[in-house]
């Protein structure tokens, strides 16, 4: 008998967020969670200085990404796809994070040290094509685009323009 109350897909958005605002806070940027995800954005993150930049995100993980090629295949459920492709004031993004097929790898807490594996990788869907499928579509995330702290400081200054390409 198991007394948890999370199911998988539960534990990969904690996980997700955890690994969002780690980075983000070793950058020096503040982490506001949303409360309700009505609007396809799950954390923003704000910088300080001139303009105070803003980045949305929509945060998405997965057991199966096979991240060894230039891009990441990924299925981006239609709302999501659509609620990230139109314009906004604040940029938004696609975060997915990539996790170990074995649960058990997802998390390893020792004395000296918490491990989160794996990694997470972005991309703006801001006018791409609209998607004609009734589901979704997938699209094709290149490897270079891992977040961590530079990429998300860079991602910030480019979010001072308002776009993200």
């Amino acid at each position: 008998m198991s007394d948890t109350l999370l199911a998988d897909t539960d534990i990969e958005e904690a996980l997700s967020q955890a690994y969002v605002t780690a980075v983000a806070s070793m950058a020096g940027y503040v982490v506001a969670h949303k409360n309700f995800d009505r609007d396809g954005i799950d954390i923003t993150i704000e910088a300080g200085d001139s303009f105070r930049p803003k980045i949305d995100l929509q945060l998405k993980a997965s057991i199966n990404i096979d991240d060894s090629s230039e891009k990441i295949p990924y299925f981006c459920p239609k709302r999501n796809y659509d609620l990230l492709n139109i314009a906004t004031q604040t940029p938004r993004l696609l975060l997915v994070m990539k996790l170990p097929k074995n649960r058990a790898d997802w998390i390893n807490i020792s004395t000296e040290q918490l491990i989160i594996r794996n990694c997470a990788y972005w991309m703006s869907l801001r006018g791409h094509p609209e998607t004609e499928n009734a589901t979704g579509k997938t699209i094709y995330i290149p490897t270079t685009n891992r977040f961590h702290i530079q990429s998300l400081q860079d991602l910030m200054e480019q979010s001072r323009s308002g776009i993200i390409p």
